[in-house]
């Protein structure tokens, strides 16, 4: 075990190629065919210090390392899997971790968020212009699964496009402005792809980009997203390899290529992120959380991420061990789970015994307390532990559980996991299950704590967390995630916004209705985008970003919430986005 590698990695290492192909978590990052990793670290020097340094270390395998260079000291390896140990010890090497699976968590809603009186002709008399705000000069990116650049809605009176660049990772291309125009003039919808081939296949990024900066020109404005007259940037997710979800590192590599196309155009910049995963301490301390506060500070931006659909769905419980008490928490697997995987995050101080029991009564445990990974076999199911140390941003240990079936699946039943209690100083544990929409349904803890259920990563710090809430009842919405975050118990969400059968574009040139914390996002940054304008486009406040923006939407958050009246709360944060009253009069 490398003190400076994350736990999961570790653990990854330690498994073997049987048990890394049955785990959802295990394999992620790793191409078989070459044998190697793809690794972010957090590195001292520049890019071609890192060079000599793997050069000297590595001379034999130089040419089998990638290096990819982000902003603020941050790298992307791919590097074979014997190096991975090597290349951690490297006093140049700050701490390494593995990438993650992402998952992809207007009418009413805009009215709902102040909007409407914001995009007319009408001053407010005696107070600072605030019409016709449309996101005219500002940047809208959307990093998502897409676009459908051919929908009215992101094209211009004239045909043209609205999409300044798109970057279809899955294809690794760049598509300019005049290549999406030369392609929007064929006759055809073969001869449109043979020229920019992107497409968005799920509606997902379709669907959010119309929230947040669609026209309405295919219903006559009915559907008229928020900053309208944005132009934007488009990145759909993805890997050039087969079978492959989103990842953490081609969220980086978004963002890096968003927030440095804003600062080559001289352009402030609103960024959309409606997706996340569950594996982390919600504590806000992994790299793509770091990554995202340094990239915030970056030129004239706001990040805007959804906190996630996990509220309702029983994924995470928590409580307090008490000395000489046992702490039973009991996990449902319903029939037919392929695989399965439990984080158990609690202090390092506290000295816990930990035993599970299977459902058919066979008890295991206490298990070893030493470091590293950990094997045995319960009934049809083999077990692999980690015992996880504090990494050096965080004092807190990870238990992280892998349940591999013998056979096709996981044994059903109820499980339990006992906690012990040694000797305790704090107490307070969290557990977490994998989130995305993976787990079969039924497959939950029996006492699920529904706070602390924001995805990673609407826990960093400096992003703009929106949760979602019921517009037409004026209710929060059960799925949205809720805060606060674990251990620095920083506010998240920071508001929230509509969520609830929101009507916006469709691949195809039409419109659909979704429900997700997805939709509620692109409210905030298409808001984001009004509110760049008035300030920095307008001059009405040139310094209009970043936690300055945050603290604007903070303050004019609406806090009208029947049974409400502590704020801010995990359910809604400060309360509910409204831009008029966010902009200063």
């Amino acid at each position: 075990m490398n003190e400076k590698i994350e736990n999961i990695l570790n653990l990854a290492m330690d498994a073997t190629p049987e048990e890394r192909a049955k785990s959802l978590n295990l394999n992620v990052g790793f191409d078989r065919e070459s044998a190697s990793w793809e690794v972010v670290v957090k590195f001292f020097g520049t890019k071609e210090q890192l060079q000599a340094v793997f050069e000297q270390a590595f001379p034999t395998e130089f040419s089998n390392i990638k290096i990819e260079v982000l902003s603020n000291q941050y790298v992307i390896l791919q590097i074979p899997e014997k190096l991975v140990t090597p290349v951690a010890d490297l006093p140049e090497i700050e701490y390494m971790e593995k990438p993650k699976q992402l998952f992809f968590a207007v009418n009413n809603g805009k009215s709902a968020s102040c909007i409407n009186t914001l995009q007319i002709g009408k001053s407010v008399a005696g107070v600072t212009d605030r019409s016709n705000l449309t996101g005219r000069g500002v940047l809208v990116a959307i990093v998502d699964s897409g676009i459908d650049y051919s929908h009215p809605d992101f094209r211009n009176t004239d045909g043209t496009t609205r999409i300044i660049r798109l970057w279809d990772q899955t294809l690794d291309a760049i598509y300019d402005r005049e290549t999406i125009n030369r392609a929007l003039k064929q006759p055809t919808e073969a001869e449109r792809y043979a020229i920019c081939p992107s497409r968005d296949i799920s509606g997902h990024g379709t669907h959010v980009a119309g929230i947040a900066a669609g026209n309405g020109r295919a219903s006559n404005g009915l559907y008229r997203g928020v900053a309208y007259e944005s132009e934007l940037i488009i990145v759909k997710l993805g890997t050039p390899r087969e079978n492959t979800l989103p990842r953490t590192t081609e969220l980086m590599r978004a963002l890096d290529f968003c927030a440095n196309t804003a600062r080559e155009l001289g352009m402030p910049i609103a960024i959309n992120l409606s997706f996340g995963n569950n594996y982390g301490s919600h504590s806000g301390t992994s790299l793509i959380e770091t990554f995202i506060n340094d990239m915030a500070d970056f030129g004239r931006n706001a990040i805007v991420i959804g906190s996630g659909n996990d509220g309702a769905a029983a994924l995470h419980t928590s409580g307090r061990v008490v000395q000489n008490q046992t702490s039973v928490i009991e996990l449902a697997v319903s029939e037919f789970e392929p695989t399965l995987n439990l984080q158990l995050w609690k202090n390092y101080v506290d000295d816990i015994d930990i035993a599970l029991v299977h459902p058919n009564g066979t008890r295991v445990g206490p298990l070893q307390k030493t470091l590293g990974a950990q094997r045995f076999r319960m009934g049809d199911t083999d077990m692999l532990i980690f015992y996880g140390e504090p990494a050096p941003y965080s004092p807190y240990q990870e238990i992280y559980f892998e349940f591999l079936p013998i056979g096709t699946y996981v044994d059903s039943g109820i499980w339990r996991i006992e906690l012990i209690p040694k000797e305790i100083v704090f107490g307070e544990y969290n557990m977490w299950l994998p989130s995305g929409g993976t787990l079969n349904i039924g497959t939950a803890f029996l006492n699920p704590v529904e706070e602390t259920t924001l995805t990673i990563p609407s826990t960093a710090s400096k992003g703009i967390t929106v949760g979602a809430y019921d517009a037409r009842f004026r209710q929060p919405a059960a799925f949205s995630g809720r805060g606060f975050t674990r251990e620095t118990n920083q506010v998240k969400p920071d508001l929230v916004a509509p969520g609830v059968e929101i009507t916006s574009c469709a691949p195809g040139g039409g419109y659909e209705t979704r429900t997700g914390t997805s939709m509620a996002t692109p409210f905030v940054t298409g808001g984001a985008a009004l509110m760049m304008q008035w300030g920095i486009i307008n001059k009405n406040d040139i310094y209009l970003y970043g936690e300055k923006l945050r603290a604007y939407l903070i303050r004019g958050a609406n806090r009208n919430f029947a049974g409400f009246s502590q704020w801010p709360n995990p359910q809604l944060g400060w309360g509910a986005l409204c831009v008029s009253d966010s902009l200063p009069i």
